[in-house]
């Protein structure tokens, strides 16, 4: 099989939702980072074989939001494009699609990643609401209309809110947060260690904005079209005492898990060029680095935040490496308390039998090589653009200390999970 590297990427800053970039759509997002990505190798976009972008919230404006994104961003109609969602995964499914492509030698040069703009996640008027419109439209007669009016109630205005029902998983009637509590309890995680660990987060992505403006471009949005330079997210004055006031917010009664102590919801978009091997050996910059390998996971949706540990396991073991053999981790922050228990599961040798079929635990992963940079309890989570940015962040920090081999690993709502090795020669 042909192997693939990740050539060059780029992203915008992560901003906390609701801020700068709420009213800026996540294709306007995307455009911004595929154009950049474009201008910074000064690659002809005629030369792509293909676009796949993940997304979550697809606006209904723009259906197929990866196809419409490339057009605007200069890319020619000739080069068919497509999007991917799965969930928080969709940026590393987007690569995963590419790598597939120029293993079967249908490509050689993709442009992948995500985007999402979790502020534009709309409200949505119930069903009923609509049935009435409908009634009411169909109506031809005044006595025909003042009857369908008359149906009308209060009730039906009463909105559902599109971000909370994406984030409650149907299958096991838990929302993200409900199953962090689930992994809390069952790996004795503390408040206390997950209010550190959030902590430590913001404390390493301030420590770390000079480096990540390697891999930010500024955007403008509107309406004021003032520069945002550095992500919106990351909190210089955070303290342990400040997060300790926070009080539950998934589990009220027994609780653990709080916003200061989980992701960020966010937006943001992040571009990848993917090529094949002859592409990077001709590449005029060098490349970023190689995908050794890739796995996706599925677990049991109400303990989704163990996905990491599922899939770091199988992508080392496609690699025929262990735990050991890499340098630097990155693991998505989706909650402290499930980071918390992928770090138990890892190091534990009940775990790796009873639940991954090994002999023995995948191994410690140090705290000092894991998301050095901070994660996205102070970076944010915009859930289609999160694994792209995971991979970016990994190959620029080996390239920053010499490194070689690195894994990305996130959880994935619904019960997945989905890791990357990658390497630099």
């Amino acid at each position: 099989m042909t192997s693939s590297w990740i050539l060059g990427g780029i992203r915008t800053p992560f901003a906390k939702a609701g801020t700068v970039f709420k009213h800026t759509p996540a294709y306007e997002l995307g455009r911004v980072a595929m154009a950049e990505v474009l201008a910074r190798h000064d690659l002809d976009p005629g030369r792509l074989d293909h676009v796949i972008f993940g997304n979550c919230a697809q606006p209904a404006e723009a259906a197929n939001i990866a196809r419409v994104t490339a057009i605007r961003a200069g890319v020619p109609e000739r080069i068919p494009g497509f999007t991917v969602h799965r969930n928080c995964a969709s940026g590393m499914e987007a690569v995963a699609d590419a790598a597939y492509r120029i293993a079967s030698a249908e490509s050689r040069l993709v442009l992948a990643g995500g985007m999402e703009s979790m502020s534009q996640i709309p409200l949505l008027y119930r069903q009923s609401y609509g049935e009435w419109l409908e009634g009411l439209m169909r109506a031809k007669s005044l006595p025909h209309k003042l009857g369908a009016l008359a149906r009308f109630r209060l009730g039906m205005l009463e909105p559902r809110v599109a971000l909370a029902e994406g984030l409650t998983d149907i299958t096991c009637g838990l929302n993200m947060g409900q199953t962090a509590e689930v992994l809390s309890r069952e790996f004795r995680i503390t408040r206390d260690q997950q209010d550190e660990f959030a902590l430590d987060s913001h404390h390493r992505a301030i420590a770390a904005r000079e480096k990540l403006r390697e891999e930010i471009v500024p955007v403008y949005p509107a309406p004021d079209f003032n520069m945002v330079r550095d992500d919106v997210g990351p909190r210089e004055g955070q303290t342990l005492e400040a997060l300790a006031r926070l009080k539950p917010y998934f589990d009220s009664r027994n609780g653990t898990v709080t916003v200061g102590n989980s992701c960020q919801v966010t937006d943001g978009a992040v571009a990848l060029l993917v090529g094949d091997e002859q592409t990077a050996k001709a590449w005029p910059k060098p490349p970023l680095g190689r995908i050794r390998s890739f796995a996706f996971a599925g677990l049991a949706p109400n303990r989704m935040g163990l996905g990491p540990a599922y899939a770091m396991s199988a992508a080392l073991a496609k690699a025929d490496l262990e735990c050991r053999d890499c340098e630097l981790f990155e693991i998505n922050e989706a909650f402290a308390a499930q980071v918390l228990a992928c770090l138990h599961a890892a190091r534990s040798d009940e775990f790796a039998r009873r639940e991954l079929g090994r002999d023995r635990a995948l191994g410690e992963i140090p705290r000092d090589r894991l998301n050095v940079n901070g994660g996205a309890i102070a970076l944010g989570h915009p859930v289609g653009a999160s694994g792209a940015r995971l991979l970016l962040t990994l190959l620029h920090e080996l390239r920053r200390r010499g490194l070689k081999r690195g894994i990305a690993s996130l959880c994935v709502g619904g019960g997945q999970g989905a890791a990357f090795i990658l390497e630099r020669e």
